[in-house]
């Protein structure tokens, strides 16, 4: 029997906190839930989540305390709620790590698809066939490995969030060719998404920062201006 795909909901409102439960649930989610700050941050790292689901407002202390100690210990998938919708809470959100964001004003189906979506970036999400192990990608002293999701730059293993790895993935795989955000969105999340602006630019400068990549003189992705972004190939 497939084991469920455990998700944990960190928000203070108890109703909505049921509604995703017996939403998710007939599909195979095994659903929790935490409503502030302290317990939820605490709560996510103590068990093993597929994902996890963070309001942004919180009592104790708000989702964007709750993502920053996810972060510091754990890549778990993290969508975030906001009832704002604000673009600097988008943005704060993201540069922090969070793999998605979703107004709460969400259809159940929309929720769905967000979550599968960054559930498969994230590789938690098995394919419905076995795949054959892929070769490890090498750019350079950049080294990563598909099967693993490991990233090594150089003697350093890099911690990457999902939709970090998704993106560099995504680029790695086509080295020198110029992909527009639109095709790094329907490649990594592997859907029809419409992106709020300047999300996949908020990821890439982040990978940037990890990479320890110099935007103004790149030497793994390039940006190119007016179109989207290049991950730079080389000889080796």
């Amino acid at each position: 029997m497939t084991p469920a795909t455990r998700i944990l909901v960190i928000d203070d409102d108890a109703e909505l906190c049921q509604l995703v439960s017996d939403y998710l649930g007939p599909m195979g989610f095994e659903v929790a839930s935490e409503h502030d700050g302290p317990s939820g941050a605490e709560r996510a790292l103590a068990e093993p989540w597929n994902a996890v689901i963070l309001d942004v407002m919180l009592p104790g202390f708000d989702g964007f305390e709750v993502l920053r100690r996810i972060r510091a210990k754990s890549k778990v998938p993290v969508l975030m709620l906001t009832g704002r919708g604000e673009e600097v809470d988008r943005i704060v959100g993201l540069e922090l790590g969070a793999d998605d964001y979703l107004p709460k004003t969400f259809s159940s189906r929309e929720l769905l698809a967000r979550l599968r979506s960054v559930l498969r970036r994230s590789g938690w999400v098995a394919e419905s066939a076995p795949q054959s192990p892929m070769r490890e990608l090498v750019i350079g002293s950049l080294r990563i490995n598909p099967d693993t999701h490991a990233v090594t730059l150089g003697d350093e293993a890099l911690v990457l969030t999902p939709a970090e790895y998704g993106l560099l993935l995504s680029l790695a795989r086509s080295p020198g060719r110029v992909k527009t955000r639109e095709q790094l969105i329907e490649e990594v999340a592997d859907r029809e998404w419409e992106v709020f602006d300047r999300a996949i630019d908020m990821h890439i400068s982040s990978l940037r920062r990890k990479l320890g990549d110099d935007a103004k003189n790149p030497r793994f992705i390039r940006t190119v201006r007016g179109y989207g972004y290049q991950l730079i190939p080389t000889d080796h």
